[in-house]
């Protein structure tokens, strides 16, 4: 490990030989935890165990925030934020490309940290300081164009100057989930510092340590230490109190929770976004390549076990290629390497709770019972890792099946033949939810013409997820109960200002001047206007 972890001693003790991976346990050095507890606000004397989905060994406990420990992260980021919202934009890029070249350098360090906590496999851990890095690199690029004042046209050329503002909103609450627990923590929360705004954090329970390493790789990039604060504790009551005083909310996590966020701000006229769940389709049409296809079936199904919101659940396979489509999946799913530890080898890794395994098992068992067939997969692995489910493609799901509908968030993926390509459309549409969607095809132009149709925030063509995803210029989020709002690109970063128009008026103003009457000054404007049209002015 990298010499300049905290404290300077190894991440992780424990066996890293991938031939000796399986069945291996690992620990957190308690110098390591403690110096990444440190970097909470957290007072209260109580300790959440934190413990690994690998072998479901503790990992760490970590500090409890009291409401108190709350109240004094937002004074201490309202200060802080005050003093950087008149920190030149240039400073604020230098930063960010800074904070770049540090997650590259501390990759193995992030992995293994993510690794540990989530279960994931290392492959999937990658994603993380990958998205970061990309994260950091566009804003710290393109922050000034996103920012600077605007010129808009003026009432009257050349009498009136508009001059448009992004002014940072304060302190930003954001709540983040334990799929992705390094990328979601620090994404969303980059952009609202790039634009002025300090962070109020508040990570998922499971996966705090890897939220804290995201902050403490803040602090050696340069920000200043109190504009990015991390509190703990339980949703209802921490989550609640981010609500009550922030002056926006940016949460990531399930459709239901979304819902009390958006009453919770709506209550206080305060702004949010809100990236929350999906059943996302994937259409592969007569002339796609079934080989490509089926390729990125598996990764857009099983990335992550399948707990990441733009993951399929649903694929509609075109009949003329169904048959050999399904073989050449059905083969791929079965040679993954499945397992738990944090070698590069492993294609899978187990859930991350016994919670997550008892919902994809009652998933498939309620699916099962009701008709649907098991092509592959279909059973908890505790063999494997205490919180393991197989790969599961499932055949012949129907309506009343609890797994048609609803979001499994699990590596369960349903298989659908379609004939007519309108029909599969209108399927995919079906439902609630409209975040992400997949569409393989030879025929680009055919392709982007059916995305236009598809009920989904991202679409991506011959991809799972990643195009969209990885390319930090294309706004991501959700359509209906997917949630509101995006994040990445421009609109991911005005989210966290507010528009100010300044207005400056030269010479005429704007009422009757030199003694003119009401009446006449109605009529001075009227011809005005009807010149303006001739001249082509908006």
């Amino acid at each position: 490990m990298s010499d300049s972890n905290p404290g300077n001693r190894p991440l992780v003790e424990g066996p890293r030989d991938p031939e000796h991976d399986a069945g291996a346990s690992y620990a957190l050095e308690p110098s390591y935890v403690s110096a990444l507890t440190d970097r909470l606000a957290a007072s209260s004397g109580e300790t959440h165990e934190v413990c690994s989905p690998i072998d479901g060994a503790p990992l760490a406990h970590v500090p409890q925030s009291s409401e108190e420990d709350v109240v004094e992260a937002f004074a201490r980021a309202r200060r802080a934020q005050e003093r950087w919202a008149r920190t030149p934009y240039a400073h604020r890029q230098r930063l960010l490309l800074r904070l770049h070249d540090l997650v590259l350098d501390r990759q193995d360090e992030i992995m293994d940290l993510i690794v540990l906590e989530s279960g994931k496999a290392r492959k999937h851990a990658f994603d993380e300081p990958l998205h970061i890095a990309l994260t950091a690199r566009y804003y710290g690029r393109t922050l000034s164009d996103h920012l600077s004042t605007e010129r808009k046209p003026g009432v009257f050329p050349a009498l009136t100057r508009i001059d448009i503002n992004h002014v940072p909103k304060g302190v930003v609450g954001v709540i983040s989930p334990w799929n992705y627990p390094f990328t979601m923590a620090l994404c969303d929360g980059l952009a609202a510092i790039a634009a002025g705004n300090a962070v109020v954090s508040k990570p998922d329970a499971q996966t705090m340590l890897s939220a804290l390493l995201a902050a403490r790789l803040l602090d050696e990039a340069g920000f200043p230490s109190d504009l990015w604060q991390v509190v703990a504790g339980p949703g209802p009551e921490v989550g609640r109190s981010l609500i009550e005083k922030a002056d926006y909310i940016c949460f990531t996590g399930s459709t239901a929770t979304g819902k009390l966020v958006a009453q919770g701000c709506a209550e206080r006229l305060i702004g949010c976004s809100l990236e929350l769940g999906g059943k996302n389709p994937m259409l592969i049409l007569a002339d796609a390549d079934i080989e490509r296809a089926a390729e990125g079936a598996v990764r857009a199904v099983y990335s992550n076990g399948g707990q990441l919101c733009v993951s399929i659940e649903r694929m509609y396979v075109a009949d003329a290629i169904y048959d050999r489509f399904v073989d050449r999946f059905v083969s791929r799913v079965q040679a993954l390497s499945l397992g738990a530890g944090l070698s590069w080898d492993i294609d899978m890794g187990p859930l991350i709770s016994q919670a997550q395994v008892d919902t994809t098992e009652a998933h498939v068992a309620d699916a099962v019972a009701k008709g649907a067939r098991v092509l592959t997969g279909g059973r908890a692995r505790p063999d494997l890792a205490p919180y393991f489910f197989e790969p599961t493609i499932l055949e012949g799901v129907t309506p009343e099946m609890t797994c048609f509908g609803n979001e499994t968030f699990g590596p369960v993926v349903s298989l659908y033949r379609f004939h007519d390509e309108a029909d599969a459309i209108s399927r995919a549409n079906e439902g609630e939810y409209g975040l992400n969607a997949s569409i393989y095809s030879q025929d680009g132009p055919r392709a982007r013409a059916v995305a236009r149709q598809v009920k989904a925030g991202t679409v991506n063509i011959n991809e799972a997820f990643g195009a969209t995803f990885a390319s930090l210029a294309a706004p991501m989020g959700g359509m209906r109960s997917s949630g509101t709002g995006r994040r990445q690109g421009r609109e991911g970063i005005l989210r966290y200002t507010e528009t100010q128009s300044v207005a400056t008026q030269r010479l005429a103003r704007i009422a009757p001047m030199f003694g003119m009457s009401d009446e006449a000054y109605a009529k001075m404007m009227t011809r005005t206007l009807r010149g303006l049209k001739k001249l082509g002015r908006a």
